[in-house]
């Protein structure tokens, strides 16, 4: 099968001038790389980097068939699915099913859709949750054809317990008992509050396995249930996981996708270009470019590294839409600070294509008559391409064969393991995120969680009353 493409001329000197990388420069990298792939050809499933057995046997084994299992009691007489995460707990389960299933899936009647209508809450914003439970409420009031899947390794992330509290307590008052076959918890699989739970009322669950966090959870059963679900080829993704993850064990900084991929965009990064964004020329992929924002930020945004010296690194990552933001940011990009590395990504091939009709004779218009609307979307990213290395600015191409579950996989995987080798080049930890826990402990203070009174007391402190307000 076709592989995965990375085109990174654009982020060398001979095509943006010193903006880009020197040859030389590029050159004297792959010793060191070489070093860093070795290390992590050393470590690859072990401790925090166990997410890169996810595409191989025998945790594939065990997480494809306990998933399909699930999958089989399930979804055929499953109408609505409503996912609770947040986080690494949703962001992947939102891109899996934008990327591969069609834009108007829930839209679509129950013979034309690939499983049941997909809701992921991944926000306690009222109105949310609430149009969302009127929606599935007047169309399953008895709530018999409703699935609620909640995704929380400990059980104790306040957003995703309050919403499971709510949909608990809606499904055990319309089912009683028979309730419990409407629940799919994906935890721990030995401890923790929501373990607990699910031991005590008898709910179904699937594993978010040990040295997997969030944001590296998405080929676990924290996106593959219900990816699965929604019929889109969970073996495909691990598949394409798994092709990708070997080409990235090669020691040839050329020849690894995802070694060169990090070098680059750090090198840049010490280049002033801190800002690294991600724009897809493609609908369906946009929503990945959500999910590479968690991944990249929380990993690589450290206020010390690994010997307790403070040096701020990371990047901000930032999405955009060809061609969409062609109108919207590129004049940013082109004119102004030179602060950014763009990654473009494509589509070579469209399942579905549009023709443009000849029929209208407007002279200005005739080079549109008879193209396709994917020949015009190829042109209008060459042309953004262009138009950035005309103002020096680096770019990257990531472009896939055809858009399906092998290629999204390959994806997936290069940027997880990019971040992996980013990690080490920035000498951090790219597996804890200790700037995540004040705002939560502050939360767990404000709600009255016993145990974090101290932090009320905190927040009231250092945000108390002022007149700073107009």
């Amino acid at each position: 099968m076709s592989e995965l493409r990375l085109d990174y001329a654009n982020c060398l000197s001979d095509r943006v001038g010193k903006h880009g990388i020197e040859p030389d420069v590029l050159d004297a990298a792959q010793s060191n790389m070489a070093e860093l792939t070795t290390k992590l050809n050393q470590t690859k499933g072990t401790g925090w980097e166990r997410w890169r057995s996810l595409p191989f046997d025998p945790m594939r084994c065990e997480h494809v068939d306990a998933v399909n299992k699930l999958v089989s009691k399930l979804r055929n007489n499953t109408e609505h699915l409503i996912v609770l995460g947040i986080g690494g707990s949703a962001l992947g389960n939102i891109a899996l099913h934008s990327a591969l299933n069609a834009h108007n899936y829930n839209l679509l009647d129950r013979s034309e859709r690939n499983g049941p209508r997909l809701y992921v809450l991944d926000n306690v914003d009222p109105l949310l949750v609430g149009q969302t439970l009127d929606f599935v409420r007047k169309d399953d009031p008895s709530f018999k054809r409703t699935v609620v899947n909640v995704v929380s390794k400990s059980g104790e992330t306040a957003e995703t317990a309050a919403l499971f509290m709510i949909f608990r307590s809606m499904l055990k008052a319309a089912l009683g008992d028979a309730h419990k076959d409407k629940i799919v918890a994906v935890t721990d699989p030995l401890k923790g509050t929501m373990r607990e739970i699910c031991d005590n009322e008898g709910y179904a669950t699937l594993p978010v396995p040990d040295g997997v966090g969030g944001r590296f959870s998405v080929l676990s059963p924290v996106g593959l249930f219900s990816a699965a679900m929604c019929g889109i080829d969970i073996n495909g993704l691990l598949d394409g996981a798994a092709a990708m993850d070997k080409r990235c064990c090669n020691d040839q900084l050329t020849k690894n996708p995802a070694a060169m991929l990090a070098w680059l965009l750090m090198q840049l990064t010490q280049q002033g270009k801190i800002n690294h964004v991600l724009m897809p020329y493609c609908n369906s992929l946009y929503l990945l470019a959500d999910w590479f924002r968690q991944l990249w930020a929380e990993s690589l945004g450290k206020r010390v590294d690994i010997n307790g010296n403070e040096i701020f690194a990371g990047a901000t990552p930032i999405k955009a839409l060809g061609t969409t933001d062609q109108h919207s940011q590129v004049q940013l990009y082109r004119e102004g600070p030179n602060d950014k590395v763009i990654g473009f990504v494509d589509v070579l091939n469209f399942e579905n294509d549009v023709q443009i009709p000849s029929d209208l004779q407007a002279e200005n218009l005739s080079y549109l008559r008879g193209i396709k609307l994917s020949q015009l979307l190829a042109a209008e990213k060459t042309a953004t391409e262009f138009a950035l290395v005309e103002s020096q600015r680096p770019n990257f191409t990531i472009t896939f064969p055809k858009l399906n579950a092998y290629h999204v996989g390959e994806f997936i995987t290069l940027w997880e393991i990019a971040t992996s080798y980013a990690g080490l080049l920035l000498n951090i930890d790219a597996y804890d995120q200790p700037a995540v826990e004040t705002g939560k402990a502050a939360t767990f203070g404000l709600m009255g969680r016993a145990g974090y009174e101290e932090w009320k007391t905190k927040v009231a402190e250092r945000l108390g009353q002022t007149d700073r307000v107009i």
